[in-house]
C-alpha cells in the first residue's frame, strides 16, 4: 500500500467522484483546455485528471487551485457554513450561570 493512499467510505468517495465531475464539467463549458487550467492552477495535468476522477490522493489545495482558477472559490466557503446540527450540540452543552460575573466597581 502506498503512502498516499487514502481509504475513503463508498458515500464519501462517491461524493468526491461527483465534485470532480462537477469540476470537469464546469472547465468544459467555460471552454479551457485540461492544460490550461492546470498551468492557470499550478499544477500538471495529471494532477488536474486526477482531481476531475476524484482522486483523493490529491491535496485539497489542489482541488481548492482548481476552484480559484474556474472562478468557482466563493462555493467552496458554503461549506459547514450554516451548521444547525452543531448549533443545537453547543446549546445543549451549554451550562446556565447561577450569578453573574463579579465587576470592578467603577
Amino acid at each position: 500500500m502506498s503512502k498516499n493512499s487514502v481509504i475513503l467510505f463508498p458515500k464519501t468517495a462517491a461524493m468526491l467522484k461527483q465534485l470532480g465531475e462537477n469540476m470537469r464539467l464546469a472547465r468544459l463549458r467555460r471552454n479551457v483546455t485540461a492544460r490550461l487550467t492546470a498551468e492557470r492552477a499550478g499544477i500538471s495535468v495529471t494532477t488536474l485528471t486526477k482531481i476531475e476522477q476524484g482522486n483523493p490522493a490529491v491535496s485539497m489545495g489542489s482541488y481548492l487551485q482548481v476552484l480559484v482558477t474556474l472562478n468557482l472559490e466563493r462555493d467552496i466557503l458554503k461549506v459547514a457554513a450554516d451548521d444547525e446540527l452543531g448549533r443545537n450540540l453547543q446549546d445543549l452543552g451549554l451550562r446556565v450561570r447561577a450569578r453573574a460575573s463579579k465587576r470592578k466597581s467603577i
